[in-house]
């Protein structure tokens, strides 16, 4: 007997029988019992062994029989005998017997001798499919056969269904035979080679992939392939490429593969029914790592089965090809659209139950939260306390995590069950303030409004007013948030901590309307001079903030004050403002280690999920001390790669885009500072603190592009905001001083001296070596002659001292113009080298440039510093031109030399230049065969 085309790895059967059917013609009879697991292909089998015995000169009887057991006893017997025309008499005859005394002790008797009789005549080939289904009567009748057919020419070949189902099966047909009356084959799952060839003889056009695909599909199980090719092929040409294997039964048509998927459950009986589509839906998302017998007693107590039998099914099932385990050794369907076929037939009630029943046991057992909440989101309400912890635990989990959808997730949810009052606050007021952050939801705001309205703990309602106020400023709905506050304040009678802080609350987000800021200013000064306890520790700071603004004060003198308010108790509500104002307040006094410590407690007391002013002024101050520093890969990655854990979802810093403007132009990507500019919709803008400081960057932007007038429109219009806010210091922006320098550069001269003067009078109030030396240099600028040289001078000394080396830059590049102009060379030359070099360490290519520019023409007699070539390349970019001359990506070399994407590609685009190249596939023949030294550090901006 050959192999079909359609009995692919059945060669061995076919084979066994075939020796088996020559015994039997020999005179002596035995019992094939072919065995396999549902949609082995045991039907096919069985009727290629009939068809190939019949050729070969047998007889042969064939029966089918049923599992609904209603046919009656002895009724595979009676279907397989007159399955033979010369049968039906007799077998009539018996059968009448039979109704007269169903348990006549001669039927069985005579069916037996009546088969012996014309066995006599040929070789005879009984075949009896699905054996397991077989009545009672018939399986003892057909194992007596078994037991006396070895001296008779009689073959009997049934197939039986073997497989590790959650309830034990009964004794096979071959239990009480001696292992010499019968010989077992056990069909095994297609192998994948086996499954690919039979795909691709069915269907021509089939790509590898394709193919893969349904080899995955299929499971192994020649039923479920044919069934699924079935589907593929459906209503669609002959000379069609094949349909995607789905991940969905709906998208199959007619359904013959889910149709094969819910019969091979039938069979297996409701136990593993229960069991295979409890982890369907389960989808082995609860499998910890290392876990796996954990793993099966949940899926045994979600699915009330056997928790002994469930390992032994998991292990089965994988042998068979339905299950895969993946990298982490989870169990799971072989494809999403056998899980999906498995769960298609479960009602939804039933599978919410299974999920409810898991995350009980899940919880029950200790397991992480999240992965409780999984199972939590798969049901409807569940009516118990512990599903609404579990959830706000998880949304906790995904907030750390930094996966604030997740989050959101949870506590939608959370709000399905029935909450306390109290607890109904909390979860609003996170919920809100997650959605407006993470997604800039409007949902955010009803459910904050709903939460300062509902009864509860006045803080819970304190920081749910304070997160609406919040979104309100943000919105530009300063007046809004703070009528949000004020309504909330006259029903805190008895809890003075409250009021003040409230109060502290309206005064901040006042910064978003300049009529309010000054009543809100006005309000606290008042309450101050009555009694400083009426406005705390942290209404204190913003004062000292104010004054400092208002160039009232000295940054000796704030310090001091901040220092005294920071050393007194201060309750866990307030400390964020006292913290986030006393940073600010120190890195405009150039203490930017103290502001940077501030700024981490400040970030760390504050609960990441809810919304709360002083996030973004944290946040502010952060991208200030970069800025100072000259840290511009920290500033042109800070909306993608905040530093803050909670970053991603949270704003960048609201200084952002004037800050990052100024690092695009300064690292020498002007185009991406003009494209941030305009992308800025400055007309839909509400009035802000950040609004001034973008007009502010965006007048740098223009200057440097040679539009002296657009820039001094955006400077004046910058000063004459922050004057109306009170804001006369240079600490924020140094606006008289860029507004001079164009001034000066529109024949202006007087206009830019006083201006100049104005600003040094202020800085000077304030007096920080930064902020004096800034004022001098723009003096310097608009006096020029040898007065203007003398105050060059003088700032390059001052800011030697200063804590950051940004403002030395410009200060020593203006000093070198003097002196070019005063006909000192040399000293011009030190001046601007030293320039040019601090801004190579910063990455500052525009100064750089500036610097190189103003060099008196002896640079081009013997300079040190070459205009073109490799040795025009500074250190970092000779590093870098290396690695990519090598083959690496800007990717890879960012990350070996632990630089921002962006620097890297600056540095690329500036040796381009250097070495008069276009494209990266030109550096290897300019710069031949220099090797990369990634030990040595390519300096990031900031040092």
């Amino acid at each position: 007997m050959g192999e079909t085309e359609a009995l692919r790895e059945r060669r061995e059967a076919l084979e066994l029988v075939a020796a088996e059917a020559d015994r039997a013609s020999a005179g002596s009879g035995r019992l094939v019992l072919l065995k396999g697991a549902t949609g082995t292909g045991r039907t096919a089998l069985l009727e290629a062994v009939t068809e190939q015995a019949a050729a070969r000169g047998m007889r042969v009887l064939r029966t089918r029989c049923s599992p609904d057991g209603e046919a009656g006893e002895f009724a595979a017997v009676l279907q397989l005998l007159s399955s033979g025309g010369e049968f039906d008499a007799g077998t009539k005859q018996f059968s009448d017997i039979f109704d007269d005394n169903p348990h006549h002790w001669s039927y069985a008797e005579h069916l037996w001798r009546r088969l012996r009789s014309h066995a006599a005549d040929a070789p005879l080939l009984l075949a009896v499919d699905d054996v397991h289904c077989a009545d009672e009567p018939s399986r003892r009748w057909l194992v007596d056969v078994a037991r006396r057919i070895d001296a008779l020419p009689v073959l009997l070949v049934a197939t039986e269904r073997s497989q590790y189902d959650i309830d034990p099966p009964s004794a096979g047909l071959a239990h009480a035979l001696s292992p010499t009356l019968v010989r077992t084959h056990t069909l095994a799952p297609l192998s994948a080679n086996a499954a690919a060839q039979l795909i691709r003889s069915d269907v021509d056009a089939a790509t590898p992939a394709w193919v893969d695909d349904c080899v995955r599909a299929g499971a192994g199980s020649p039923l479920l392939l044919r069934a699924l090719l079935d589907d593929l092929r459906a209503q669609e040409p002959d000379d069609a490429p094949p349909r995607p294997v789905p991940d969905t039964c709906a998208a199959l048509y007619p359904g013959a593969y889910p149709a094969a998927v819910s019969w091979w459950l039938d069979s297996a009986g409701e136990a593993t029914a229960r069991v295979a589509r409890a982890l369907a839906a389960l989808d082995a998302d609860v499998w910890e790592e290392g876990h796996a017998e954990e793993f099966a007693e949940l899926l045994a107590e979600t699915a009330g089965a056997d928790p002994a039998r469930v390992p032994g099914w998991l292990t089965a099932m994988t042998r068979l090809g339905l299950l895969r385990p993946d990298a982490d050794g989870r169990p799971r369907f072989a494809h999403p659209l056998l899980r999906d076929a498995v769960l298609s037939g479960w009602p939804t009630v039933r599978r919410q139950a299974a999920h409810r029943t898991a995350a009980e046991v899940m919880l029950g057992r200790g397991d992480r939260a999240e992965a409780v909440a999984g199972q939590l989101l798969r049901t409807q309400a569940v009516g118990a306390a512990w599903a609404t912890v579990a959830l706000q635990d998880a949304a906790s989990v995904a907030v750390r995590d930094d996966r604030p959808d997740d989050a959101v997730s949870y506590l939608r949810r959370a709000l399905d069950e029935p909450l306390t009052p109290a607890r109904r606050t909390m979860v609003l007021t996170e919920l809100g303030s997650l959605e407006f952050a993470a997604a800039r939801s409007s949902a955010g705001i009803p459910r904050l409004t709903e939460a300062t309205r509902l009864p509860g703990m006045p803080q819970d309602r304190v920081r749910a007013a304070v997160a609406l106020g919040t979104v309100l400023a943000r919105r530009g709905k300063a007046r809004a948030a703070m009528d949000v506050l004020r309504d909330l304040d006259e029903q805190l009678t008895g809890h003075p901590d409250l009021t003040r802080l409230l109060g502290t609350a309206s005064a901040l987000l006042s910064d978003h309307d300049q009529g309010i800021r000054q009543e809100a200013y006005r309000w606290l000064h008042g309450a101050a001079e009555r009694s400083p306890d009426l406005v705390g520790t942290a209404g204190q700071a913003l004062l000292v903030r104010y004054d400092a603004t208002a160039g009232l004060i000295s940054a000796a003198t704030a310090m001091k004050r901040i220092h005294a308010l920071l050393d007194e108790p201060s309750d866990a509500l307030a400390e964020p403002f006292l913290l986030g104002t006393s940073a600010a307040v120190a890195q405009w006094a150039d203490e930017l280690a103290e502001a940077e410590g501030l700024v981490r407690r400040g970030l760390d007391r504050q609960s990441p999920s809810l919304l709360h002013p002083m996030h973004l002024a944290l946040l502010n101050v952060r991208a200030d001390i970069a800025a100072t520093r000259g840290q511009y890969a920290d500033l042109l990655a800070e909306p993608a790669h905040g530093q803050e854990t909670h970053a991603r979802y949270r704003p960048p810093a609201a200084d952002w885009p004037a800050l990052s403007m100024i690092a695009q132009l300064d690292t020498g990507i002007p185009e991406e500072a003009a494209r941030l500019a305009d992308s800025f919709a400055l007309g839909d803008a509400h009035d802000s603190w950040e609004l001034n400081r973008f007009l502010y960057a965006r007048g740098v932007l223009r200057s440097a592009q040679g539009d002296h007038a657009g820039a001094l429109d955006d400077f004046l219009e910058c000063g004459r905001r922050q004057t109306a806010r009170d804001v006369v210091s240079p600490v924020v922006t140094p606006w008289r001083t860029a507004a001079a320098e164009c001034r000066s550069a529109l024949g202006r001269p007087q206009e830019a001296l006083t201006l100049a003067r104005e600003e040094l009078r202020l800085a000077q109030v304030w007096d920080t070596p930064r902020l004096v030396g800034r004022a001098l240099r723009g003096l310097a600028t608009a006096t020029g002659g040898r007065r203007g040289l003398e105050l060059a001078d003088r700032a390059v000394r001052i800011l030697r001292d200063a804590s950051a080396q940004t403002e030395l830059i410009p200060a020593l590049i203006g000093q070198g113009r003097q002196l070019v102009a005063a006909g000192d060379r040399s000293r011009a030359r030190d001046a601007l080298r030293e320039a040019a070099e601090h801004a190579e360490r910063l990455g500052a290519v525009r100064m750089r440039a500036l610097a190189e520019e103003a060099l008196p023409e002896g640079r081009s007699r013997g300079s040190a510093t070459a205009l073109t070539g490799w040795e025009a390349l500074t250190g970092s970019e000779r590093r870098i031109a290396a690695l990519a001359a090598d083959g690496r990506t800007n990717a890879e070399i960012a990350e070996l030399l632990h630089l921002a994407r962006r620097t890297v590609e600056t540095h690329l685009t500036s040796a381009y230049r250097k070495l008069g190249i276009r494209r990266r596939t030109e550096l290897t023949a300019v710069i031949g065969e220099r090797p990369a030294d990634p030990a040595e550090p390519v300096e990031e901006p900031g040092g």
